[in-house]
């Protein structure tokens, strides 16, 4: 029996008129969804009259479950993967099942659709040729403070942040780059109260302190490009600066998305600087 295929399928992030015909026709055919939350993913698939069976896959089981779903895929059989909300593996769980099926010879194909960096992106007008996408910042102020030296660059950077960080965020966004630095926020996109917002530092926590509403909901940042003569981003200097106050892995991580360079690689680098 050939191996059968991994649909990499991106679900609406608020809307769920997003959700593409194709999406839809790939789900109603899948043999099994793997999803983060299956009470989430089964509220989208009831929606749409979809019976598939659902398996979790999440960041606290996604090593032993992505080892289930390859025998699965094995069988020859469809499996679909979704995160709740958006892109799959972008800060979200999914890679590990996507190299393991690699590895394993599987067909992997992606249903492009919804993602809440490059629509934030898209709304932002900050022109470049790439940018840099560098999720969710460390919680710990002083981490968040040493992740945000390494971001000085000159393309935009896209950021998640949850609503009780907001602020503090925005604060210390600021206090790096200046008054000056402009930065788009946009909160609840594709919902019902969505806000999108361009405007300078120094004016942000006036927004954010306009309306109750703006210390809810779910917030993407765009932060403007600075200066073009930024130096080229070191991923060693990057790694190192980044361990003063994160572990090793999270530390390679943020430094793999500012530098392009190999996460495992740079991994195995900052557990032998961490010694």
């Amino acid at each position: 029996m050939s191996a059968g295929t991994l649909l990499v399928i991106a679900t609406p992030i608020g809307n769920l008129a997003d959700l593409s015909p194709r999406a839809l026709e790939a789900l109603r055919a899948a043999d099994l969804v793997a999803c983060e939350d299956t009470r989430t993913t089964r509220t989208l698939l009831g929606h749409h009259g979809i019976t598939a069976r659902t398996v979790a896959l999440h960041e606290h089981n996604e090593r032993a479950a992505s080892a289930k779903l390859i025998s699965v895929l094995l069988q020859g059989k469809t499996v679909a993967l979704v995160s709740d909300a958006g892109t799959p593996g972008l800060s979200d769980p999914g890679a590990l099942l996507v190299e393991a099926a690699h590895r394993a010879g599987v067909r992997v194909s992606p249903l492009p659709g919804p993602s809440a960096a490059a629509a934030a992106l898209s709304a932002s007008g900050f022109a470049g040729e790439r940018f840099l996408f560098a999720g969710f910042l460390p919680a710990a102020p002083a981490a968040r403070r040493k992740a945000l030296e390494a971001l000085e660059l000159p393309w935009p950077v896209v950021l998640y942040e949850a609503p009780h960080r907001i602020a503090e965020t925005l604060d210390d966004l600021r206090a790096r780059f200046g008054d000056e630095r402009e930065v788009l926020i946009a909160r609840e996109l594709t919902k019902l109260f969505e806000e999108v917002v361009r405007l300078r530092l120094a004016d942000a926590p006036a927004w954010l302190a306009g309306s109750a509403h703006r210390q809810k909901g779910e917030f993407v940042l765009v932060v403007a490009p600075g200066g073009a003569a930024a130096p080229a981003a070191d991923p060693e200097r990057i790694l190192k600066t980044l361990l003063e106050a994160l572990a090793p892995s999270e530390a390679a991580r943020l430094a793999a998305r500012i530098t392009g360079a190999p996460r495992n690689a740079l991994y195995r680098r900052a557990l032998e600087l961490a010694k």
